[in-house]
Formats: C-alpha cells, sequence, structure tokens
C-alpha cells in the first residue's frame, strides 16, 4: 500500500468517525498530491509517471506540515491562539506520517563530520556544506535546525 493510498484510507476512516479537522488535514493533503503528480505530469509529458512515489508523497507531506508550523508562528505572534491550536491540531494528524526526527546532538555531529569532510572554513562555506549534509538528513531534521547549528559551528572560524 503507496503513502498515497493509506492517507486515502484515512480519510474513509476519518469520515466515519466523524473527525472534522481530520477529514480536512486528509483532503487538503490529497489536494497536494494531485497538485505534484499534475506538476509531475506536465514536466515529464507521460501520463504513466504522473504517481507519485512514497518519497515524493513524504516531501509533500513535509511540505504541509512546514506550512502549520510557520502558520503557528504567525497566528501567536498575532495573538490569534485559536487559529494557532487549530493548525496544532492538523501539524500533530500530519506528524503521524512524518519519519521520526534526529536529535539536535546527531545533528550537530553530522555537520562537524561534513565540516572536517569539506574543510568548510566559514559563512562562504556553507552551500557546500548543506549540499554534503543533505542527502543524510533530508526528512530526518528541520531545516532550520540544521542551518542554525551550521551557523553556530561556522562563525566562530571566522572570528
Amino acid at each position: 500500500m503507496t503513502l498515497k493510498e493509506k492517507i486515502q484510507s484515512e480519510l474513509n476512516s476519518a469520515l466515519k468517525q466523524n473527525k472534522a479537522v481530520a477529514v480536512s488535514v486528509f483532503r487538503q493533503l490529497l489536494a497536494a498530491f494531485l497538485n505534484k503528480e499534475k506538476e509531475k505530469r506536465f514536466k515529464s509529458k507521460e501520463e504513466k509517471e504522473a504517481l507519485l512515489t512514497d518519497e515524493e508523497a513524504m516531501e509533500v507531506i513535509m511540505s504541509e506540515a512546514k506550512k502549520r508550523k510557520e502558520s503557528i508562528v504567525e497566528f501567536e505572534k498575532g495573538r490569534r491562539q485559536e487559529l494557532a491550536d487549530k493548525e496544532k491540531e492538523e501539524l500533530a494528524i500530519l506528524s503521524i506520517y512524518l519519519p521520526e526526527q534526529m536529535p539536535k546532538e546527531d545533528v550537530e555531529k553530522l555537520v562537524q563530520q561534513a565540516i572536517e569532510k569539506t574543510g568548510a572554513s566559514g559563512m562562504k562555506d556553507m552551500g557546500k556544506l548543506m549540499q554534503e549534509l543533505m542527502p543524510q538528513i533530508k526528512g530526518k531534521a528541520d531545516g532550520s535546525l540544521v542551518s542554525q547549528i551550521v551557523k553556530e559551528l561556522l562563525v566562530p572560524k571566522n572570528d
């Protein structure tokens, strides 16, 4: 069963159980999958390649989760707690399908290893460093956390 099929099955269950928030999240997710498939079909110009792989579907879920996280921050800044709470509830549902996130200490170790491997010595090398890191941590760690750790470890070397 593909990830998309699993989400469709979860939608059907949520409909039967009258879980309004879950229904909304799963419908939005399926719409995002459909948009990604249309984009893929347009790029490849082949009908048969339109289905998403589980990895592509996971990217869509991560993107949707990131949108929720950003919305939560903005709603809390604007003192709209009821909207922030709704986004948190949706994020909790999406989080079930996300891979487990790496602890900060593990990310720091990987960043340190990448610095040693690439010989990065300052912020000018951040792109090279991120290029080395991303295949290892994609989906397993928040990009903003990785960026923050990279900056912390590279900036002192510029003094």
